[in-house]
């Protein structure tokens, strides 16, 4: 049975200005998604379930279609404010959904294979894909047998502003023991990377971290397990947020919790592949150049999809 790939994609681009998971950034006119369904496809990955905003789900149903036609199987889920366990609703005043623990909920009805779940808007490269397919593809995965594919901090950073990374800790055996998210992580001139935390009397802090730590980018594996789990995690959430307008649960913290929990393990693959990703619209231009580069080297057909 071949995994699926979820793809989040309901992001509203706020910082970037528009639409980024539609922007055409390839030579050929690519989007950065295009490239991770492309090298999820010849990884071994089978349909590919989009998770949108049905505010753009037009556009999106027409690009898709265009581009893939019959390529692949391929579907679309819609992540809004009121798609949450029963008997919560969305306080007034609220604008944008729950995050992404929030969006692979929205997944449940749809996926029932091992699956990978990533971002519409980052570009994870070829290895990544083959690591987390062969991780999903094992025979013996017993329930509650989670992966995510780690990235170097060093390597995810955006010269155009401060990020937030979900900065791991695995075990000797490689299992994952803790992810603590990171804010406002940015590359000082002196050549350290610092994030900030809160101080004493309220102040904010610097604290510096080790360009070798792994990060989690949002490439997660799982088994269709996973989804009772979600719907009561997502439940306590809402339970102790759901007034807060901007309040997200992410897929760091699930993890996390049903990590501490004992619900689950979540294996840290490690992968050659160089993350990059279009954060801020200045970050646009460095993009365009990688990828072109990318084709250049002959890593990528013109087009990806004929």
């Amino acid at each position: 049975m071949q995994p699926t790939l979820v793809i989040m994609a309901a992001g509203m681009g706020s910082r970037y200005g528009g639409l980024k998971q539609l922007d055409r950034l390839g030579p050929n006119g690519e989007t950065i998604m295009d490239y991770s369904i492309y090298d999820a496809l010849r990884s071994g990955f089978g349909e590919i379930v989009f998770v949108i905003r049905e505010s753009f789900s037009k556009e999106f149903n027409r690009v898709c279609v265009s581009r893939y036609g019959s390529h692949f199987p391929f579907r679309f889920v819609t992540q809004e404010l009121d798609h949450i366990p029963a008997p919560f609703s969305p306080p007034p005043g609220r604008e944008k959904p729950w995050g992404t623990g929030h969006a692979l909920l929205t997944t449940g009805s749809y996926v029932d294979t091992p699956f990978g779940i990533i971002n519409a808007d980052d570009f994870y490269g070829h290895d990544a894909f083959r690591v987390l397919s062969g991780y999903l593809t094992q025979k013996n995965l017993t329930e509650g047998s989670y992966a995510m594919v780690g990235y170097r901090l060093e390597n995810t950073l955006s010269p155009s502003g401060p990020v937030s990374r979900g900065v791991c800790k695995p075990d000797r055996n490689g299992l994952l023991t803790d992810v603590v998210e990171r804010h406002k992580i940015r590359k000082e001139e002196s050549g350290k990377i610092l994030c900030s935390v809160p101080g004493n009397n309220g102040e904010v802090a610097d604290l510096e971290l080790d360009p070798g730590d792994l990060c989690s980018m949002n490439c997660w594996g799982f088994l269709p397990d996973i989804y009772p789990k979600a719907t009561k995690l997502v439940s306590e959430f809402l339970e102790r947020h759901v007034q807060e307008p901007a309040s997200e649960y992410h897929l760091p913290t699930m993890v996390n919790d049903i990590i501490k929990t004992g619900e689950g393990t979540c294996r840290v693959l490690s992968t050659n592949a160089r993350w990059f990703g279009v954060t801020y619209r200045e970050d646009r231009d460095g993009v365009v150049a990688r990828l072109r580069a990318l084709h250049d080297e002959g890593l990528y057909p013109n087009p990806l999809f004929p």
